[in-house]
């Protein structure tokens, strides 16, 4: 198993990354013999991974990464660097190589204070890998100092440091960053790519896998989940049922108070260990004693993690809420397809009665309406409005149709 099979559907960008990491791996070879670089390397210090939600763009430049900091043996009789097996590969892709840095928004941003240590560290030597490589799992939500500080560093970077960036579109970074990155752009791998893969990785159920394929329309790590956890299954069937209870205002304000709750409860399951874990960490690196009173000074150093936590917690419910509004939006799709005799396939086979009344009982056109109430409460929630409020606003819209 190399590092490249869990890139679904993506075959043509593993055949660049690996051809640049071939290259990168001669530059390694050619600066430890002390002789000059190979020409017309494939090799470059910034990628920018683009790509649909659920493409795969963080698990490409994880894979790239991995690929970069091989130390298989077999490369010397003229193996592919990503092995997927050797200490470089393994640590690289489960996040505990000493020199592959992630970055990833805690927040709705990621702040000049979270990139400084990371930016310093873009100029320094691998402590032990072959590169020194910066992850940025959300460049789209670097704000103007963050996105300045990255300018900076990939500008002028050290000459073994690599960074990976990765953004739903071109669109959503810095123009003077991107225009310095080589760009790949994944695209929405097929159902049937992504059901495979689930039956093949995770050993699921042909039907379970393909239900969980269709129901998430390619989206790769939201298939795995479905497929594998009935908590999840469980509240997307919720979630299908909420257009049927919108009869009246009462039951639009109480769907929408339901979901919410949903949203806010699941975030605080996710972060709980996350948070006590973290916290107990630090009380011990800050020499607290077991239970103890924390030493002098310390207050302020406390209060910064509990305002990251508090940042993660809101943007955990904001993300959970959207995965309820992302299934919204493919149920009025499937409605929409009916009403306008589509060919496509429908992703909510397991709600076919519940499309089939409301294709029956309402035009296309306030279908397309629903729709749109749906993107604006979207847009509503990136602007931090409050859940409720933003929730309640589109399940009275939903009502009138």
């Amino acid at each position: 198993m190399t590092v490249w099979d869990d890139l679904v559907g993506q075959e043509r960008v593993s055949e660049q990354l690996g051809a640049a990491a071939r290259d990168a791996d001669a530059l390694v070879t050619a600066a430890a013999a002390d002789a000059p670089p190979p020409e017309a390397s494939k090799m470059t210090h910034a990628w920018l991974f683009t790509g649909p939600p659920g493409a795969g763009r963080n698990q490409a430049a994880r894979a790239f990464a991995a690929a970069l900091q091989c130390v298989s043996p077999d490369r010397a009789l003229g193996g592919a660097p990503g092995c997927g097996f050797c200490d470089g590969c393994h640590t690289a892709l489960v996040g505990t190589h000493a020199d592959v840095t992630t970055v990833a928004a805690v927040g709705t941003q990621i702040l000049a204070d979270d990139m400084r240590d990371t930016v310093r560290k873009s100029f320094t030597s691998p402590a032990n890998g072959r590169w020194q490589i910066i992850l940025v799992e959300d460049a789209e939500r670097l704000n103007e100092k963050s996105a300045n500080a990255v300018l900076k560093a990939v500008e002028e970077p050290a000459p073994r440091t690599v960074w990976l960036l990765c953004a739903p579109s071109i669109e959503d970074v810095l123009p003077t960053i991107r225009s310095r990155c080589r760009h790949l752009n994944l695209s929405t791998p097929s159902v049937d790519a992504v059901a495979d893969m689930l039956v093949r990785r995770e050993g699921i159920e042909p039907d379970v896998a393909a239900a969980a394929a269709r129901a998430t329309q390619g989206h790769v790590d939201r298939a795995r989940r479905l497929a594998t956890d009935p908590s999840a299954r469980e509240r997307r069937a919720s979630v299908l049922k909420l257009p049927l209870r919108l009869g009246e205002v009462g039951g639009c304000l109480k769907a929408a108070q339901e979901l919410v709750d949903a949203a806010a409860e699941d975030a605080k399951q996710l972060a709980e260990e996350l948070d006590t874990k973290e916290t107990e960490e630090l009380k011990a690196a800050l020499g607290a004693a077991q239970g103890g009173r924390m030493p002098r000074g310390t207050a302020g150093v406390m209060k910064e993690l509990e305002d990251k936590q508090k940042r993660r917690r809101t943007r955990t419910q904001r993300d959970s809420l959207d995965l309820a509004l992302t299934d919204l939006t493919a149920f009025y799709r499937d409605v929409l397809a009916l009403q306008l005799g589509s060919r496509i396939a429908l992703a909510n086979t397991d709600a076919e009665d519940a499309l089939e009344r409301l294709a029956r009982d309402s035009a296309p056109e306030a279908t397309l309406r629903r729709i749109e109430a749906i993107a604006a409460c979207r847009d509503a929630l990136d602007r931090n409005v409050a859940p409720l409020l933003a929730v309640e606003a589109m399940t009275m819209a939903l009502r009138a149709g």
